[in-house]
């Protein structure tokens, strides 16, 4: 990761409001549902996006990005990697300003399709571990 991109993931975690998390499980062993719980609880708006669920998080949940009615500053996909295209598709078209794959998802086609787009892209990558990993610098230099 660049300077510039290490610079403009902080911006983006420190501005962002509403997060839609697609393939959020209601399983609390999933990894979707501990980064959505702790997102949630730093202060985050979680959106599930998982048409087998009604509600995950007391969040209502939606089947498609799309469905979403309001704005999603980030998409954060806990989907597989071949199902990357179509969700970056999505979030190009409600224009959200970030794609963030988790660890073990990656699509180098869709995130330059979306950086194009002028969207910010993370592949490969835990958000609550980035969050976490930033607030505890954030702690350091208060010292």
């Amino acid at each position: 990761m660049t300077p510039q991109e290490d610079a403009q993931i902080t911006e983006l975690l420190a501005t962002a409001k509403t997060i839609a998390v697609v393939g959020l499980s209601s399983k609390t062993h999933r990894a979707s549902f501990g980064v959505s719980r702790y997102l949630q609880s730093s202060g985050y708006r979680i959106i599930p996006v998982n048409p087998q669920e009604a509600e995950i998080l007391g969040e209502k949940c939606y089947a498609r990005i799309e469905d979403i009615p309001e704005k999603i500053d980030i998409v954060d996909v806990f989907r597989r990697s071949e199902f990357v295209a179509e969700i970056v598709d999505a979030a190009i078209r409600i224009g959200a300003l970030c794609v963030w794959m988790q660890e073990g998802v990656e699509d180098e086609a869709s995130a330059e399709r979306a950086r194009k787009a002028g969207l910010i892209v993370v592949m490969d990558t835990c958000i609550a571990k980035e969050l976490h990993k930033r607030r505890q610098y954030d702690r350091l230099q208060s010292v």
